[in-house]
């Protein structure tokens, strides 16, 4: 099978101290990346997956292992010219625009004679930075730095785009924004290597996922081969029933504008409630029943390592 990314046995130890003591970052990492799709590299901080991008990217060396992108060396600037790279503390010359500033990195592809003016423009209003395009960069917010990264990630059209922690300083308007622009990407042919910790988006939109601890890779897959569709409980928020009427069927968690949310783990119990409900003529708000999330299963990997 073709792949965009594959890495084989990765290994990074760095020196830490003035005597120096090495400390061993990534213990043979592997996974690959298959074309088109969004792939999902988490962990929590410290796991290794700044390191492992920039051992993908050519910023750093690996001390073994084999890293191959489209189907060649990532070194080589056939590789290279393949891939868009959005580090997670993008630092910029502040005293440009932004306009300034994409004209500035399309000058790195002297190959793309094709990124002119109109590509910018049109960058700037996907990442929604056209009314200040001409702002210097020193004014931006974190945000927006963050929104100028991702357009200089896609200046020159790479195949593969490879996003460290994208959404990090994002308010929830921006990260839908930001995540809708990954899926319009999908949706373009293009390949997606995404890092984060914000568990909720990368279950919206990754196809498959690798969660990385202590630089070393405990499970890897789709979704849907990772996360159980077993029911684990059910909520319940009704109102018209005290909440110590509720205890004997499952957890009254709160109570909020005269309504109580109750949490039932037994199936059975969930008819008894409602039956309840019906003969004091009280209300349910609403019922649903909660499977696995990748949070919970992100939670209990890391508890239980």
């Amino acid at each position: 099978m073709e792949t965009a990314l594959k890495t084989e046995n990765l290994h990074k130890t760095f020196k830490l101290g003035f005597i120096p003591k090495k400390k061993a970052v990534l213990k043979g990492i592997s996974f690959s990346v298959i074309p088109g799709e969004i792939f999902g590299y988490l962990g929590p901080n410290g796991a290794g997956k700044t390191t492992t991008l920039k051992c993908v990217t050519g910023l750093i060396f690996p001390d073994k292992g084999n890293i191959d992108i489209f189907g060649r060396p990532h070194l080589s600037l056939e590789a290279k010219e393949k891939i868009g790279f959005l580090p997670e503390n993008p630092y910029f010359y502040d005293y440009l625009t932004a306009r300034e500033f994409l004209r500035f990195c399309s000058q790195l592809f002297p190959k793309k004679t094709k990124i002119k003016s109109p590509r910018i423009l049109e960058l700037l209003s996907l990442v929604g930075l056209k009314e200040v395009a001409d702002l210097p960069l020193r004014k931006f917010s974190k945000g927006m730095l963050q929104r100028a990264g991702f357009a200089q990630a896609l200046i020159h059209d790479p195949e593969m785009v490879i996003l460290d922690e994208p959404l990090g300083g994002l308010d929830p308007i921006g990260r839908k924004e930001l995540r809708d622009i990954i899926v319009r990407l999908k949706e373009e042919g293009k390949t997606v290597l995404l890092s984060s910790h914000i568990l909720q988006d990368i279950e919206m939109i990754c196809d498959r996922v690798a969660i990385i601890l202590n630089g070393e890779i405990i499970n890897q897959g789709s979704l849907q081969d990772l996360i159980s569709q077993k029911v684990l409980f059910t909520e319940i928020v009704l109102s018209g029933v005290e909440p110590q009427e509720l205890t004997a069927f499952g957890e009254p968690l709160s109570t909020f504008g005269g309504r109580t949310l109750l949490k039932i783990f037994e199936e059975d119990k969930i008819d008894n409630v409602l039956r309840l409900i019906h003969s004091r003529e009280a209300k349910v708000h609403s019922l649903v029943p909660r499977t696995e999330t990748l949070e919970d299963l992100f939670v209990g990997i890391v508890k239980n390592t």
